[in-house]
């Protein structure tokens, strides 16, 4: 036998340990266990993980490494009040039971501080696994810390869900020139760690500078070859302290046992309205969480799967590229009803089924709409609620996680062997030029994308360069996809309705759209779309021709700016009588 299950049975699977230090007084208070494999192809741990992968023992490597990890902590002699950080392979937690995150763990019981390392990931494929996890990490005496935050914009969106302990920052925020994404996450970051206590470690510290920009970015703890590179123990020379955490947190009921609107506190007050006020009252949410974009969670419970109409699955489609977590939970809503919308299909007897619900939840925004059904008869939309409108954040978090805790796993994508459907093109052998042309597209300074209306959702089907240096993203990230992801929050709704009537008409259009590049910045997009037909004159595809006019928006609205200025400059003088 050879590969990864060879290596499971040799037990060959060990650890080495990364010094966390205090960056105020520079003593060690932790360390992190980084899983190695045996001398040869399967030693670096990103190898080892792919090995297992393919090999389809990915679950027990994740067991085979925390056990590692801890037996090696005792061997070091990296006992309390020193803290071991132990990481789990989110894709593991889709198979392993919750008993065997603590397998051989109970024997280090008293010896060994633990902080279990987990990523977004594992919440956005599973919250409701992973909810249970780290209720059942809790119980266990262990803290929760959130890595990889800023890697992916949903890390700062399940925050306050996942309530870490510690959260650890992604390397590239202290390595990398500050820029709008990295100002969002430090807002985010800093609102959550003043608001919770949790500690802020920041990783990939290798120079003075790393340092400096960690301290201001709010990191109290610090990890990187500056402080030791991992080594199979305790760092030589280093004195040692003590991790201080936030208190333990008071444990909540199961999640999946509870309603949104039994998360209501006791006195909140609650109101009646008909169930067409609260359909617009969730709808002004639904707006509210377009605006915030990628760092928002958005979960609606809507009672029954008849209640998705066709006009609310336009809505949460937008909401779906537009926002980073969706989900809807109704009965009979089974299998996901659209790409990226997430769903639950709720029993007959949950009592969830007699309520509607819209939770938006942000690092800096959160709102509640918590209602339940009174059981009237009588036409739809006169049906009457009882009804709390809520911006208390902690309520809001605990109905998010009720609602989240019924959540199904997202379906399995089974690797696609087919590509990314192209136009339709002659061969460059039946076509004289034809080479010449896609050289021309390749050199152009404007933008050129092709759509495919024949595919579900419209994807974009060929972008040239010069598209992939407007938007930032390599053509890989974009094809396929819907180009609604470039618009923001802040993108006019009426252009964008007004391209959509457009397409739907077969009619050519050009509008001016503000659109978000790969870095977070923005930029104005004069978007000029012209339809393509087919041979039976049926439009198939549509060619659309990108320009940056940034410079030119800011200079007509500079101008603009100024002209009202002048004019309420002549209007005071004229008021005040003065006369040129």
């Amino acid at each position: 036998m050879s590969g990864v299950r060879a290596v499971l049975d040799d037990r060959t699977v060990t650890s080495v340990f990364q010094p966390i230090v205090e960056l105020d007084s520079g003593l060690v208070v932790a360390y992190e266990a980084l899983a190695r494999g045996p001398e040869g192809p399967l030693h670096a741990p990103d190898d080892l993980f792919a090995a297992a992968r393919s090999e389809g023992c990915l679950t027990e490597l994740d067991q085979a490494c925390r056990a590692a990890a801890l037996r090696g902590a005792v061997q070091a002699g990296l006992l309390a009040p020193l803290t071991v950080f132990v990481n789990v392979e989110p894709d593991a937690l889709d198979e392993a039971p919750l008993a065997a995150l603590f397998d051989r763990a109970d024997r280090f019981a008293g010896t060994l501080q633990v902080v279990l390392e987990i990523t977004e990931r594992a919440l956005a494929a599973r919250p409701a696994e992973l909810l249970r996890t780290v209720a059942r990490v809790r119980e266990h005496g262990w803290a929760v810390a959130l890595d990889d935050v800023g890697s992916d914009s949903l890390s700062l969106a399940f925050m306050p869900l996942l309530r870490p302990d510690v959260v650890k920052l992604d390397l590239r925020l202290v390595q990398d020139r500050p820029g709008p994404a990295i100002a969002e996450i430090m807002h985010a970051v800093n609102a959550y760690a003043e608001s919770s206590g949790a500690v802020v470690l920041a990783e990939g510290i290798e120079n003075e500078q790393h340092l400096a920009t960690a301290r201001a970015m709010g990191a109290t703890l610090g990890q990187g070859w500056l402080f030791g590179r991992p080594g199979p123990g305790l760092v030589a020379g280093r004195p040692a302290g003590t991790l201080r955490l936030p208190d333990p947190q008071l444990l909540d009921p199961p999640c999946d046992r509870v309603s949104p609107f039994d998360c209501l506190p006791v006195g909140a007050p609650v109101r009646e309205a008909a169930k067409s006020l609260l359909v617009e009252v969730s709808q002004q949410l639904e707006r509210q969480a377009m605006r915030l974009g990628e760092t928002c969670v958005v979960v609606t419970a809507f009672q029954q799967a008849r209640h998705v109409t066709p006009a609310t699955r336009l809505r949460y489609r937008d909401l779906a590229e537009r926002v980073g977590f969706v989900a809807a939970l109704a009965e009979g809503l089974a299998g996901e009803p659209m790409p990226g919308l997430r769903n639950a299909d709720l029993l007959p007897d949950d009592p969830v089924r007699d309520e509607w619900d819209i939770v938006v939840l942000s690092p800096h925004f959160s709102a509640a709409l918590l209602a339940r059904d009174l059981g009237d008869d009588g036409p739809e939309a006169e049906r009457r609620f009882a009804f709390a409108l809520t911006y208390e954040r902690d309520t809001v978090v605990q109905a998010a996680r009720a609602l989240l805790s019924r959540v199904a796993p997202r379906a399995e994508e089974p690797p696609s062997t087919v590509a990314v459907p192209r136009p339709q093109v002659p061969s460059v052998s039946a076509v004289p030029g034809e080479g010449l042309l896609h050289r021309a597209l390749a050199v152009v300074s404007t933008g050129i994308s092709i759509v495919d209306l024949r595919l579900p959702d419209q994807p974009l089907v060929y972008v040239n360069p010069a598209f992939e240096r407007l938007s930032g993203h390599p053509a890989a990230e974009v094809l396929g996809r819907n180009c609604r992801f470039l618009q923001v929050p802040d993108t006019d709704p009426a252009a964008v309705a007004r391209v959509r009537e457009a397409i739907a008409a077969g009619e050519e259009v050009r509008e001016v759209l503000l659109n978000r590049r790969a870095d977070g910045s923005t930029w104005w997009n004069e978007c000029h779309l012209t339809p393509v037909t087919d041979a039976d004159g049926r439009v198939v595809q549509y060619i659309g021709i990108q320009a940056d006019v940034t410079a030119r928006v800011e200079a007509e609205r500079a101008l603009t700016t100024e002209r009202e200025r002048s004019r309420r400059y002549a209007s005071e003088l004229a008021r005040l009588g003065v006369t040129g």
